[in-house]
């Protein structure tokens, strides 16, 4: 099939399963006699790898193989480790470039305007002095959109979604959405003896940007109330829906998970910090801001727990670690087979391989009418039949 050596990276944030997709990848290449060369810090190993330079080389470059990768599907994180990095939107460039070689562009993005620079001829350099005939990338939304860009430049590639939002279009399901809903799960069932013993209101804020999957799974199995990016909610009526749920419980409290992007009528979702690469911001605690609005509004004191990054930490779920390990062996089939700018992806509740999504339609998005209940908020548990696990609608 022409493959001497396969690159493979992991980009954005980190969740459980990414390194049984980078065993898997290597288990299948290295019995055919393939070498696999991990990219350290994600898109980062390719852009600040500077090859002249031993040190660059033994931060960004680790190569792969049945020894080294024998043991880490045991574990959470990332072996390769991670970064926010795009290589088409750089701000600042590493030392060692100048910025003479590389074309200035002038970007705004959310009201903000600033000088990036597009150094793909430097990604595309260093991959082909490296042998490197096709690359694994495994990400999100921003890491996929830039794996789509090379494969639009002439370089294979094939991608593996992850991400604990389970935003990633063209796939009803990411690796990391498992297990970051068993432990959100487990985190809430835990802090109801807190809550209840204070007779308080308990918000839990979770991750969430953009779409409200993680927050509606967990509400579906912990049966609290949620609200999420998709639909702003009616605040009062909200705290009234609380206030009744505390009212009817004997011990006296309530629940409720919001995504961070999470908003209610006239509350715009407030941002802090500088932007990463892809022009995103941190978003402030939208669990505290609520909980100022439950005291007073309705008087009712509340306890906020931020559930986010803990739901990335620790080893994958059953489900996460199945995924991620026939993921990263339905990327090598595809690699095998000759193929580029496909996504490994479950459809229908099907296995399948689709195109990398296009980065200009944004993330996927909760099908209210489906899947949320408006009057209630609360997700929707009737009429399921007949559809698969993690699909919105038939």
């Amino acid at each position: 099939m022409g493959i001497q050596r396969i690159g493979i990276l992991t980009g954005g944030g980190d969740v459980p399963g990414l390194n049984s997709v980078i065993k898997g990848v290597t288990y299948r290449a290295t019995e055919l006699g393939i070498d696999v060369l991990g990219f350290r810090r994600g898109w980062e190993g390719l852009t600040h790898l500077n090859l002249d330079d031993e040190e660059s080389k033994k931060r960004y470059l680790m190569p792969l193989d049945r020894e080294n990768t024998a043991t880490i599907d045991r574990f959470g994180g990332t072996h390769l480790h991670s970064s926010r990095t795009n290589p088409a939107r750089m701000r600042k460039l590493p030392p060692f470039l100048s910025t003479d070689s590389f074309t200035p562009e002038t970007v705004t993005k959310k009201g903000e305007t600033f000088t990036a620079y597009d150094i793909s001829k430097h990604v595309l350099a260093n991959l082909e002095k490296l042998g490197v005939d096709c690359l694994v990338a495994i990400g999100g939304d921003d890491t996929l959109s830039y794996a789509q860009k090379l494969h639009k430049q002439g370089f294979r590639v094939v991608a593996v979604p992850k991400t604990m939002d389970n935003d990633v279009r063209d796939t009803e399901y990411c690796i990391g959405f498992s297990t970051a809903i068993s432990r959100a799960h487990d985190a809430i069932q835990r802090q109801r003896t807190t809550v209840g013993s204070h007779e308080r209101l308990g918000v839990f804020r979770i991750f969430g940007r953009d779409a409200g999957y993680t927050a509606l799974y967990t509400a579906y199995v912990t049966s609290i109330r949620c609200g999420i990016p998709e639909h702003a909610f009616d605040l009062d009526k909200m705290l009234e829906l609380l206030a009744r749920d505390k009212r009817n419980n004997p011990s006296n409290y309530c629940l409720t998970v919001l995504s961070e992007g999470a908003a209610w009528d006239g509350y715009v979702v407030q941002e802090y910090g500088e932007p990463d690469d892809y022009g995103h911001r941190r978003k402030m605690n939208v669990g505290e801001l609520f909980a100022e609005q439950a005291k007073k509004r309705a008087g009712i004191e509340a306890i906020v727990s931020d559930l986010t990054y803990d739901l990335r930490g620790g080893s994958p779920d059953f489900v996460d670690k199945m995924v991620a390990t026939t993921f990263g062996n339905m990327a090598f089939d595809a690699i095998q087979a000759g193929k580029s700018g496909l996504m490994a992806a479950i459809n229908q509740g099907c296995y399948a391989m689709v195109p990398i999504p296009d980065p200009k339609l944004g993330p996927r998005k909760v099908d209210v009418e489906t899947m949320y209940n408006t009057d209630r908020y609360r997700p929707v548990y009737s009429n399921k039949l007949g559809i698969p696990i993690f699909l919105t609608k038939a």
